[in-house]
């Protein structure tokens, strides 16, 4: 499958590339609100610390006056260092009265409020970043509390150097993902392309892979596996119907020309020619009845007239077929009973009973007389079930899957009026009714039965 190897024109490469694009967005996405949520949290609780200070130290003020705030600051100085903090308190002038900073900021006013800048710490002379804020006190004296930033700063780096990497990671490992996630796609693509390529070949024996695994490829295989078993079905059946066109006309046509040609024999009385013309025409009805038989087949199997269906009460139905057919079946001796009911289907009215008439005419030609013929009408689940079951001698087991087919009849006595289409005409109006076709012995008896879907 050359069109399914990596490159950059087909949809394996595309589906790589789109799913590490989106990994990687989504990954970055995420890191960023970490890092984001990070400095944010460490900077809100470094400014509540800060605040919680000045208001402190603020307090010690009103207590205490101004000596006993210097008194605080000088207590707090010895731990500055192991928790970065930053004191500063200078009197109205800007001169140092305590802290570990050197001198007031320049350009900063007494409680302008939160600041970044750079200020050189009283024990070794070294510009650092600091993050604080101030106040001015009811004296005039300036209060700057404020932590080191460069722990901070350093943090940022360390957290900034760790989302790269992360993503970097989350880059590979989509690249990977994707990669596994085209190649377990692509390879049962390839699995069903290269089956479609035998069947195209002409092996309809061919079926999809399944692995068992129950996902939606298995899904999607079992589908045409079940397309192609009817497909197969569909033409295995336009080949045996072929064959037995071919087989089946060939007598009557050629019935039909003995006929034709008899009639040119001048030795032949005008009694021989009429009983002629009656035979040619005989053969010529059963010839035109075969093809309508098939146009039948061939629509009702390729769905043709759904436009049509209506409800359908099958009771209904059952009970106008029966009143057509009683007549003919007291003369043989026959009696037709009707058990059950269901609910009606959604159902093209004609063809059904055509179906059932198929049916009944097929249990009427091989019932015994004094013996009843059963039409039951019963649902099992969406489907509606319509039976015919008589008491004759039944099929051989190995022959019911054949009943359905064209031109199929076990009855070695075959005549014209028996071409074996009746039954086949009966399976394809239940398919197109998104049912089947049924066929099993009873002892004694066979019983058809139509199942038929109650929304097709």
């Amino acid at each position: 499958m050359a069109n399914l190897r990596l490159s950059f024109n087909n949809s394996r490469t595309r589906l790589v590339l789109a799913s590490m694009v989106l990994s990687t967005m989504l990954t970055a996405a995420v890191l960023a609100l970490v890092y984001v949520t990070a400095n944010r949290t460490i900077e809100g609780e470094t400014r509540s610390v800060v605040s919680a200070e000045l208001t402190g130290l603020a307090d010690e003020y009103e207590r205490r006056g101004l000596l006993g705030l210097m008194n605080a600051i000088e207590r707090r100085i010895p731990s500055a260092s192991e928790r970065d903090a930053l004191y500063l308190l200078t009197d109205r002038f800007g001169t140092k009265l305590a802290g570990n900073l050197r001198q007031w900021p320049e350009g900063i006013a007494a409680g302008s409020g939160w600041v970044d800048l750079e200020l050189r710490k009283a024990e070794d002379e070294q510009y650092v970043p600091i993050s604080a804020a101030s106040i001015r006190l009811p004296g005039g004296e300036r209060l700057l509390v404020g932590r080191d930033a460069l722990a901070r700063q350093q943090f940022d780096r360390v957290l900034f150097h760790s989302v790269a990497l992360a993503l970097a990671i989350a880059l590979a490992l989509s690249m990977l993902t994707g990669w596994l996630l085209t190649r377990l796609v692509f390879s049962r693509l390839k699995d069903i392309a290269d089956t479609a390529d035998h069947i195209v070949s002409g092996d309809l024996t061919q079926r999809m892979q399944q692995r068992g695994s129950g996902d939606e490829f298995d899904q999607v295989a079992g589908t045409l596996n079940n397309m192609l078993d009817r497909i197969e079905e569909l033409v295995s059946n336009l080949r045996t119907t072929s064959n037995s066109i071919a087989h089946d006309l060939r007598s009557p046509l050629s019935r039909l020309r003995q006929r034709v040609e008899t009639l040119c024999d001048p030795e032949k009385s005008d009694l021989d020619r009429e009983i002629d013309v009656a035979r040619a025409t005989g053969e010529i009805d059963h010839v035109l009845k075969v093809l309508s038989q098939l146009t039948d087949i061939s629509r009702a199997e390729a769905g043709l007239g759904r436009e049509q269906f209506e409800q359908v009460d099958l009771q209904q139905l059952v009970g106008d077929v029966v009143e057509l057919y009683e007549p003919v079946a007291a003369d043989q001796g026959i009696e037709l009973e009707v058990t059950g009911t269901a609910k009606p289907i959604q159902g093209h009215r004609p063809l059904l009973s055509q179906a059932l008439s198929n049916l009944l005419e097929n249990a009427m030609r091989y019932a015994p007389q004094g013996t009843a013929i059963t039409i039951e009408i019963g649902q099992e689940g969406p489907f509606a079930l319509l039976s015919v079951r008589d008491r004759g001698p039944g099929v051989p087991e190995a022959d019911l899957a054949r009943l359905q087919l064209p031109f199929v009849t076990l009855d070695p006595a075959r005549t014209e009026r028996n071409s074996g289409l009746g039954l086949a005409l009966v399976a394809a109006i239940s398919h197109m009714h998104g049912g089947t076709f049924l066929a099993r012995n009873r002892d004694p008896g066979l019983e058809t039965t139509l199942k038929l879907a109650r929304r097709s």
